[in-house]
């Protein structure tokens, strides 16, 4: 992949038809993805052949420029180069349409939000077990410095999760992200938390039932149940995609010149009103529901809860609806004591994690090995969402085998009639929530730590037995592919020297769109200094024209070089021009090939800028310009190289953008 940022960007700047063409440019994982005024400005062949472009995409309106991993960096070198304003990052799938089935979709949006925070809920996860460890075996006090700073590091993506959420679902949604920033702090600004526990009662909404909540404050006189949104991840989902519509709509009608402040006032001035008032209780209400179904389902059997709690915890954790569950738990344990329906989830994460094991033993992809390794560690200590979002839910079934795994673990604090007596901490440090202060019953701590043994046994052999087919199914196609490309043809490397004496050129600087756009393939342009064109490499003539303006030749090592003496000057008809070799001659580097006169091609009011064309560019991994300024016939000016591995994978990946 080329280092030279720079010259890159100013190739594709080119290339896409100049700065000037384009609206906008915004850039995914691995792709530049523009919005040109003029799509067919665009020189496809041309970029497709740049090195550091892996292949171009057309898609949904958009000019994609697959680049790789090292778009971000070509994106900077854009903007700069171009003095654009940027579009950032937006997913990988961002403005695709296809017949995806909707449980896909969803999946794919889920994770996909998730995605990029994935390394930051891994660490926090560990940092905060870590520390709930040092805690509980006395080597920190909860009182001192180091606990609270510690334990702000790993708790506070988690605390403050519906600002992260909110960029990551504005790209998702196509929004400006720092709305998508804005709505997530708004919803966990310290005075809407406060509101929560406000010793001011305006009523009570649903007074009686399981969905009671208190009024503390209202909006114009509209009242607003308020919420505790930290933490949470439905709420702020669902505000974004509702921000993102009236962003859109925003766009349509505001006047170009106060777009810039006019639309995000227009947005948040809707959103968040409507969020706080409706968007926010609904889905925290579901949650409500949710617990109060399962207090339902407890009473009739504790078995059949867990089972169904366990199977079903993984799934509420991803739309952030759990937190109903929690809610039921806070108020029995205010008024019971203890609560039954929480604490047959806590041992969920272990099947989760024996999952995780077996991919890490069953896959061969590097990548996925070492984001599920930190993934397992931060499942040890009870935080799945890197396992969820980041390993099993994409590969879906082992996420369901997971599902399965927790169910059984469900089943068994059910059967042990396992009950919390205090609010739990995560995994392992879950335990002590288990003890009953009035006095210490083993068996129901027993059963919660043979159910999350068993869970992580089931999990991890339900993976081994039925899993490992879906596990490397996306890097087992990439490695067929690459196998096949190995399988093909492949020319040899060569090095072309200069036909004529003159000054070399890049071939985008030529005065025709034909080559300069590279339809015809990679090379270089030579301007002329005398009137004999040699051979540049060892080899056979293949094409030869009676007007003598131009010659083809395929070289020993298998590059295919169309020679083109000026611009237009077919049209003199072969005057000024004698061609010296005939079609199937071989010839040696160096060999004279055409003599032509510069001063009457000049006079008749022709350039004798010649380009020298390698037409199966294509077949190369890299087809450099190795001499720049004066040269002399016989002086290196191309390098062709042969297709390798790193190229192989680029081309697997442009396959892959491509299907």
């Amino acid at each position: 992949m080329a280092k030279n940022y720079e010259a890159l960007a100013k190739t594709i700047l080119q290339d896409v038809g100049g700065r000037d063409n384009v609206n906008s440019v915004a850039h995914c994982t691995t792709r530049l993805r523009f919005k040109l005024k003029d799509i067919k400005k665009a020189n496809d062949d041309d970029l497709k052949d740049t090195d550091g472009v892996v292949t171009v995409v057309k898609a949904a309106g958009q000019y994609q420029v697959v680049i790789g991993n090292e778009v971000a960096d070509v994106y900077e070198a854009v903007l700069k180069e171009g003095k654009l304003a940027g579009g950032g990052e937006v997913p990988d799938d961002y403005g695709e349409d296809d017949d995806t089935r909707f449980i896909d979709k969803a999946i794919a949006l889920i994770s996909g939000i998730f995605q990029d925070i994935l390394g930051p809920l891994s660490a926090g996860g560990i940092i905060k077990g870590l520390v709930v460890m040092c805690t509980a075996f006395g080597w920190l006090s909860t009182t001192s410095g180091a606990y609270q700073i510690l334990y702000a590091i790993g708790d506070s993506i988690f605390y403050f999760l519906p600002i992260f959420l909110g960029v990551t679902t504005a790209r998702r949604f196509r929004m400006n992200q720092f709305i998508g920033l804005a709505i997530g702090a708004v919803l966990t600004y310290p005075s809407i938390v406060a509101f929560t526990t406000s010793k001011t009662v305006l009523g009570t909404l649903f007074k009686g039932t399981a969905f009671a909540s208190t009024i503390h404050t209202s909006f114009f006189g509209i009242p607003v149940v308020t919420m505790n949104y930290t933490s949470t991840v439905l709420p702020v989902i669902a505000a974004v995609w509702f921000g993102s519509v009236i962003e859109h709509w925003a766009n349509r009608w505001v006047p170009t010149v106060i777009k810039t402040f006019i639309v995000p006032v227009v947005t948040m001035v809707i959103t968040l009103p409507v969020t706080l008032i409706v968007i926010g209780p609904i889905t925290t209400w579901v949650g409500d529901a949710i617990g109060a179904t399962m207090s339902a389902v407890y009473g009739f059997s504790p078995i059949f809860a867990g089972i169904v709690m366990g199977a079903v915890w993984q799934v509420l954790v991803i739309f952030g609806v759990h937190w109903g569950i929690v809610a039921v738990t806070t108020a029995d344990l205010a008024t019971l004591g203890y609560d039954p329906i929480l604490g047959l989830t806590c041992m969920v994460c272990y099947a989760q994690i024996g999952v995780v094991l077996a991919i890490i033993r069953q896959t061969k992809d590097q990548n996925l090995k070492k984001n599920a390794i930190g993934a397992f560690f931060s499942g040890l200590f009870g935080v799945t969402e890197p396992s969820i979002y980041g390993v099993t839910l994409p590969r879906k079934v082992p996420f369901i085998l997971s599902c399965i795994g927790g169910a059984v673990s469900g089943g068994i604090i059910g059967a042990f009639g396992s009950r919390l007596y205090m609010l739990p901490s995560m995994g392992i440090f879950a335990i002590p929530a288990y003890a009953n202060p009035k006095g210490m019953d083993t068996m129901q701590m027993i059963g919660v730590v043979v159910a999350g043994v068993i869970a992580f046994i089931v999990g991890f052999a339900l993976q081994i037995l039925f899993g490992k087919k879906y596990v490397d199914q996306e890097y087992n196609e990439k490695q067929a592919k690459k196998a096949e490309l190995v399988d093909q043809e492949v020319v040899k490397g060569t090095k072309l020297v200069s036909p004529l004496d003159g000054t070399v050129m890049p071939l985008a600087e030529v005065k025709d769109e034909v080559f300069s756009s590279g339809a015809m393939g990679q090379g270089v342009a030579v301007e002329p200094t005398n009137g004999l064109l040699r051979a540049p490499a060892d080899g056979k003539m293949v094409m030869t024209f009676e007007t003598g303006h131009a010659v083809g030749m395929k070289s020993n090592d298998g590059a295919e070089i169309l020679i083109h003496i000026g611009m237009d000057t077919v049209n003199l008809q072969g005057k000024g021009f004698e061609t010296l070799v005939q079609k199937g001659q071989e010839v040696k580097t160096g060999d004279p090939l055409v003599k032509f006169d510069i001063d009457a091609i000049k006079e008749a009011g022709y350039t004798v800028t010649t380009p020298i064309v390698i037409t199966n560019s294509k077949e190369y991994g890299q087809v450099r310009q190795v001499a720049f300024g004066e040269v002399k016939t016989g002086d290196k000016i191309l390098d062709l190289k042969p297709l390798e591995e790193d190229q192989l994978d680029q081309d697997v990946a442009a396959q892959a953008q491509l299907s």
